[in-house]
């Protein structure tokens, strides 16, 4: 089903009538906690709910790889967070991604009564979305937690052979997509003006998503711009694993900048 702009104010309207914590779809188990596979219109959509909801309903929105490195998102749900996901796969943080992005966030927070300001998390590829729709919306995140994100499509996938799904996401040929200025590492200012605090975690050695390409560009850009980014680093670590066998420092980064 697919629904117009005024379609969607009247459906959102309508779902803001319902209890907040009434979720449709199948249900599942996520590490002990309720987990909720659902549609709206044309959105797949998860989301995981705590025991016991913190006040003002502070969420974590997950960018691709759900349920991947669970840690930091099992520690949050104890704290009384809910972790929600859209899918946007295969579309590389491109405008239609971020418009799926538009459309969930409008769900959550008017249809169930989320925060305003969500926690994002986007590891590797998720990185895209994740500054993708922060940039467009920074006066709506509370803060960003990034991992071995993927902050340049020239980075990853690149514009060869390997980045042909991407250029097609875009629109773009090669030579547009190497000269493209909307990338995150080209998006910070309006993150920096509405002080939107970072975290990235990388390990120093990933080939994939090379920390000086993506994290260290990001670094030194937001810093210049005055904005507040924290950086830790692995020594001797690829790509993978993503997170930290102990998430500590991650959570207590979310919960100090997301939690009401």
């Amino acid at each position: 089903m697919k629904f117009s702009l005024g379609k969607w104010c009247v459906f959102l309207f309508l779902l803001a009538s319902v209890h907040a914590e009434e979720w449709s779809g199948k249900k599942s188990s996520f590490h002990s906690f309720n987990q909720y596979d659902f549609s709206v219109g044309e959105l797949k959509c998860k989301v995981v709910v705590p025991e016991n909801i913190a006040d003002g309903k502070p969420w974590v929105w997950r960018a691709r790889f759900f349920g991947h490195e669970p840690q930091t998102d099992v520690a949050l749900l104890e704290k009384g967070f809910h972790i929600a996901y859209v899918d946007v796969a295969g579309l590389y943080g491109s405008p239609k991604a971020v418009g799926r992005w538009d459309a969930f966030y409008e769900y959550l927070t008017t249809a169930k009564g989320f925060a305003k300001k969500p926690a994002l998390e986007g590891m590797s590829r998720g990185g895209l979305i994740i500054y993708n729709w922060a940039s467009k919306n920074p006066e709506t995140v509370a803060c960003i937690y990034a991992d071995a994100p993927v902050c340049d499509i020239k980075s990853w996938p690149g514009t060869g052979e390997k980045g042909k799904k991407m250029l097609s996401a875009y629109g773009f040929t090669p030579e547009q997509a190497e000269a493209f200025k909307g990338n995150p590492v080209d998006n910070l200012k309006p993150l920096a003006a509405a002080n939107v605090p970072l975290l990235h975690v990388v390990g120093d050695a990933d080939t994939v998503v090379p920390v000086v390409d993506n994290t260290a560009l990001m670094e030194s850009r937001y810093k210049a711009l005055g904005g507040s980014i924290q950086v830790i680093h692995k020594e001797g670590i690829g790509h993978h694993p993503h997170s930290l066998k102990d998430p500590q420092p991650i959570v207590d980064f979310i919960v100090g900048h997301a939690a009401p």
